[in-house]
């Protein structure tokens, strides 16, 4: 569809996105809302990648005062594959085939992440789910979402949130926020802007990658981000 500008994507996602209203686990109604998102793009031919956190399960970075950050950051990549197990139950419930790869190994439930298998996936019609990080402590989801993004050369990462896109400053606490529709990679991380990690950005700014940041919670605004309507904050450049 040539008239659609992003025919590969990657999709990320936070893992408290997944707890719905509890705050933690995984809400049922939730993964289902997500897997209809999903085929709303998948259905116009669009090859889906998706990157999901783990904090809904466990965050590695928050619980350093008690447990040690590296084994923290591992328990937290293991809350990105129990996420990814949800997500590809629900997907596959509604008709659309999906494969995890994991940057730990876990064959008894994924494949381990090969990039020409996982092209191969791509190219096959599959979904594409990445989990269990970069399989490194220290590096966020949003760095794995950066780096994934890269190595399958996608034409954009989207970032789904809980709000309409980058603001000035936080829109929850000053009414007065003003809501930013496009933004230059060196200006997001010169006002230190927390669209994602500033490595992220370097490294989506290194391969001309553009970020949409869309309130994901909306019905319908995947596919609108997609279609290239003006939704959401634009980062590139």
């Amino acid at each position: 569809m040539p008239d659609i500008p992003y025919q590969r994507i990657l999709l990320k996602l936070s893992g408290e996105i997944l707890a719905g209203k509890n705050g933690s686990g995984i809400d049922p109604p939730v993964v289902t809302y997500f897997a209809k998102e999903i085929k709303s793009v998948y259905d116009l031919g669009i090859q889906v990648c998706v990157v999901i956190g783990g904090g809904n399960i466990f965050r590695g970075g928050a619980n350093t005062q008690t447990i040690d950050r590296v084994t923290g950051d591992y328990m937290g990549m293991l809350g990105t594959v129990i996420n990814a197990l949800a997500i590809q139950d629900s997907l596959e419930k509604h008709g659309i085939p999906s494969r995890i790869q994991t940057a730990l190994s876990i064959t008894q439930i994924a494949e381990p992440f090969i990039r020409r298998k996982a092209l191969r996936h791509l190219e096959k019609g599959r979904v594409l789910i990445f989990a269990a990080g970069t399989g490194n402590p220290f590096f966020t989801t949003d760095s794995a979402a950066a780096l994934r993004a890269a190595e399958m050369n996608v034409d954009a990462l989207l970032k789904g949130t809980k709000v309409d896109g980058v603001y000035d400053k936080d829109p929850v606490k000053y009414p007065d926020a003003v809501r930013y529709t496009k933004l230059s990679f060196t200006e997001a991380i010169e006002q230190n802007l927390k669209v994602m990690d500033m490595s992220a950005i370097a490294l989506c700014r290194e391969n001309h990658i553009p970020i949409v940041v869309f309130n994901f919670k909306e019905e319908g605004q995947l596919a609108r981000v997609i279609k290239g309507e003006p939704i959401g904050t634009i980062l590139g450049g």
